[in-house]
């Protein structure tokens, strides 16, 4: 089953200055990968003008949506009951965005329909990611 979902998320970026920008992004989820949503950033949110992507685990936005939640590169955690932050760590900083809970959560049940939790084949994934390290070897 190759099946894809996107849906267009609004964030808001949190500067040091306490401000909230406007930032566009894409919430997407492929069957092919089960265990992992993708967030995609646009060239012209990035600082070096190229599409950024996100990817974190499933379980990782469903647990975050309740409380906090992560270790590593991303965190997620609610900020009252409208909004939820993601926070993401990489080499050159820290970034904080907010998101609205109601269209997180939209997202994540439109996964499940198309693999319910605790049917992920992983299989299939892992398959493809061992020859795409090494091949036909």
């Amino acid at each position: 089953m190759d099946i894809t979902l996107e849906q267009p998320a609004r964030g808001r970026l949190i500067t040091a200055d306490e401000r909230e920008l406007p930032v566009p992004a894409t919430l997407r989820y492929a069957a092919t990968d089960p265990l992992a949503v993708h967030l995609d950033f646009p060239p012209e949110v990035s600082l070096d003008g190229t599409c950024v992507t996100w990817t974190f685990g499933r379980a990782l936005l469903q647990e975050g949506l309740r409380g906090p939640a992560g270790s590593g590169d991303v965190h997620i955690w609610p900020c009252g009951r409208a909004r939820t932050v993601l926070e993401f760590h990489s080499p050159y900083g820290l970034a904080l965005l907010q998101f609205d809970t109601a269209a997180l959560r939209r997202f994540l049940l439109r996964t499940y329909a198309v693999v319910a939790a605790g049917q992920e084949d992983i299989g299939a994934a892992v398959e493809e990611g061992l020859n795409s390290l090494f091949g036909n070897v």
